[in-house]
């Protein structure tokens, strides 16, 4: 099933509860709600105060994706803050297999991320337990990176590993999403996509979200 996640790093931070409306009214399907700590990643955005006030604004699925050095410390605030999924990168300082369980026993969907020079191979041990693999296809960290296509290949390796377990997991590809290389992607295998500027710098939000569901559907193979 193709799933819209609008990024709030490219919305309105002046009227995040807003725009968090905009983007279910417009048919998204998840919020994709970007965690940086300045130091995993460089940058800093938000914590779990900043998601907590926006949870009773929408009834969108909240896809929390921890940029962080250590989820497994803070993955209950989260949790309590409003979380439906929660993803942390399997390069952080957390270990893999007691994170995905914390997470699952907090009542979240848990998904693991991966950087663009991380091998796939290092994530499909953890197929069966994870919800969602999230490939990132621009460097963590800032917005309005351009997409990097020699990720893809890791995206049908994982697919396909996915398959072989009879496994219909969700693959979220995160950076340079448009209406373009959503295509690329969905073609490779992905069928979750994380869309910033060309959901929320669109002037019609709705028609931008249909549009990229209508291209992935094209090439889908998810």
């Amino acid at each position: 099933m193709i799933k819209i996640s609008p990024s709030v790093l490219a919305s309105d931070f002046s009227r995040l509860g807003d725009e968090a409306k905009k983007a279910e009214n417009g048919g998204a399907d998840m919020l994709h709600l970007d965690v940086m700590d300045g130091h995993f990643v460089p940058n800093i955005s938000f914590g779990a105060p900043v998601i907590a006030s926006i949870r009773d604004k929408t009834s969108l699925f909240f896809d929390v994706h921890l940029m962080i050095s250590d989820p497994l410390k803070y993955a209950e605030d989260f949790a309590k803050a409003g979380a439906d999924m929660i993803v942390f990168h399997i390069e952080s300082d957390s270990d893999t297999d007691e994170t995905l369980d914390r997470i699952h026993a907090l009542g979240c969907k848990a998904g693991i991320a991966i950087k663009p020079a991380t091998p796939a191979e290092e994530v499909i041990p953890y197929i069966r337990k994870a919800d969602m693999i999230l490939v990132m296809t621009v460097e963590p960290g800032f917005g309005g990176q351009s997409f990097m296509p020699e990720t893809m290949p890791k995206v049908s390796l994982i697919r396909q590993a996915a398959a072989a377990l009879g496994k219909d997991l969700d693959i979220q590809v995160d950076g340079g999403i448009n209406y373009e290389t959503v295509v690329t992607a969905a073609a490779a295998g992905a069928n979750v996509f994380v869309a910033g500027s060309a959901v929320f710098r669109s002037p019609d939000p709705a028609a931008a979200i249909g549009t990229l569901k209508r291209n992935a559907e094209v090439k889908s193979i998810g």
